[in-house]
């Protein structure tokens, strides 16, 4: 403000050039800083979600692509199972299971990423040991 109302007392020798090697070294320091700060901020914000407090009793049991950007998917709340679709604007609820689907405990509930697992295994050991007959009960 002191410039602004006198002019005639500021020279220019006092200002500082952006070229100045401190000053560039000082602008990028800072910008590192800032930059940190804002990936240290949403390193907490997602560590210590209250959001990520409630998967206790709500539990994704299946999903399915059906679209781009629509999903079908059976959650377990309590001891109830619902289907719900979901979409990338809106969730909606479809209905309630009357008989709930089965989780098996060792993780594999025949889908076909497992399938698939069981018969690259089968054709994988097939290839090692030729010998080996693969079990072909999908025949």
């Amino acid at each position: 403000m002191l410039p602004l109302l006198f002019p005639g007392f500021v020279s220019a020798q006092s200002t500082q050039s952006i070229t100045n090697p401190t000053s560039v070294l000082s602008i990028f320091l800072s910008l590192l800083l800032v930059v940190g700060i804002i990936f240290a901020l949403a390193y907490i914000a997602r560590r210590f979600s209250v959001a990520s407090l409630g998967n206790q009793h709500v539990k994704v049991v299946a999903s399915m692509v059906a679209g781009t950007r629509e999903k079908i998917m059976v959650i377990q709340v309590g001891d109830e199972q619902h289907l719900i679709g979901v979409t990338s604007h809106n969730i909606s609820h479809l209905s309630k299971l009357e008989n709930n689907i089965v989780i098996q405990k060792d993780g594999s509930n025949g889908t076909g990423k497992d399938q698939f697992k069981q018969k690259l295994v089968a054709a994988m050991a097939g290839k090692i040991d030729p010998n080996h007959k693969g079990d072909n009960t999908d025949a």
